[in-house]
This record gives structure tokens, C-alpha cells and sequence, in this order.
């Protein structure tokens, strides 16, 4: 029963104090859950990562179900998952109340402003500490640059790539290219 209000407490915390979305929660999750709690290593952070990242949905919700489903199935899930969308629902909630008379404030809009950078660095913690990792094979930053210019330089859909990426990775598998 006590790991049910850990795995509820450490999402909880984790959704209540991360602006800007599920990538600038990332290094907040690895921290808690394999730097503090220990309930995952890297190695199975990084691939729950993947997989959070491959699964349709906010990459937040998708980590949180797969950390709350290997250390306590579906109860897990539920803990972790509503640890983490309690609090941006109730924020989300009283700025919905509240914002409609502060919404041309100056100072609101500094405050937003400033917080930009901030999430762009959230965001950019896990490519930094991924190719950090002795294991880290560049040809990885290879492919997603590839990915990028595919998307961004000759406006290949997204969906595509995705698809064509995860038929490279079946083949590289299965033949050990």
C-alpha cells in the first residue's frame, strides 16, 4: 500500500511543479524515478522513453503508465497516471476561472515570456544527458536530423517518418544491419 502513495506522491509533485508539457517533465521523471526512487535504471528509463514516445498520447501520461505498470500493474497505472494529471487539471482549472480577468495583464505576459527559455532547457535536459551515455550511439542524432529535414525541409508528413523509422528498426533487428 505504500508504494501506491509513493508511485501517486512522486507524480503528483512531478505534474504540480513542470511547466511546459510532457518533454519538460522527462528529466524530472528520471530523476525520481531512477536517481531518488531507484524503481527503474537508465537503461530501462531510456527504453520506457521510446516507448512512451512511440505510444500515441502526451509522453507524460505515457511514462507514468509505464513506470506505474512494471512496479504494480494496473493499480500502478492508475496511481501514476492520476498523480499525474491531477494537478494540471486543477490548475488548468482555476487559470480557466481566474485567467479570463488577467489574460491582458503585462505582467502575466512577462511572466509567460519568461518562462519560454526555461522549458526549452527542460526539453533539451534528456537529449543532452542521452548523448551523454557511453552506450549513446551517434548514429541516432544521425537519423533524427534526417527525421528533421525530412519533416521541416521537405514537408514529409511526420506520420510517414514515424512509420518508415519503425520499419528501419524492425529490419535493423531482425538482420542486425
Amino acid at each position: 500500500m505504500r508504494l501506491y502513495f509513493q508511485l501517486f506522491g512522486s507524480f503528483f509533485k512531478i505534474g504540480a511543479f513542470t511547466i511546459g508539457g510532457g518533454y519538460a517533465m522527462i528529466p524530472l521523471i528520471e530523476h525520481e524515478v531512477v536517481n531518488r526512487r531507484k524503481w527503474l535504471d537508465s537503461e530501462e528509463f531510456s527504453e520506457a522513453l521510446t516507448l512512451a514516445q512511440s505510444a500515441p498520447g502526451p509522453i507524460a501520461i505515457n511514462s507514468a503508465v509505464f513506470v506505474g505498470y512494471k512496479l504494480r500493474g494496473i493499480k500502478g497505472v492508475m496511481m501514476t497516471t492520476l498523480g499525474t494529471v491531477l494537478p494540471s487539471f486543477a490548475i488548468i482549472l482555476l487559470i480557466a476561472i481566474f485567467f479570463a480577468g488577467v489574460k491582458d495583464n503585462a505582467v502575466v505576459e512577462r511572466i509567460f515570456k519568461g518562462l519560454r527559455p526555461a522549458v526549452v532547457a527542460l526539453i533539451a535536459v534528456p537529449v543532452i544527458n542521452m548523448l551523454k551515455k557511453k552506450r549513446f550511439a551517434w548514429r541516432y542524432v544521425l537519423i533524427a536530423a534526417l527525421a528533421t529535414v525530412a519533416v521541416a525541409v521537405f514537408q514529409i508528413s511526420p506520420v510517414l517518418v514515424i512509420i518508415v523509422a519503425g520499419i528501419a528498426g524492425i529490419v535493423n533487428l531482425k538482420f542486425k544491419v
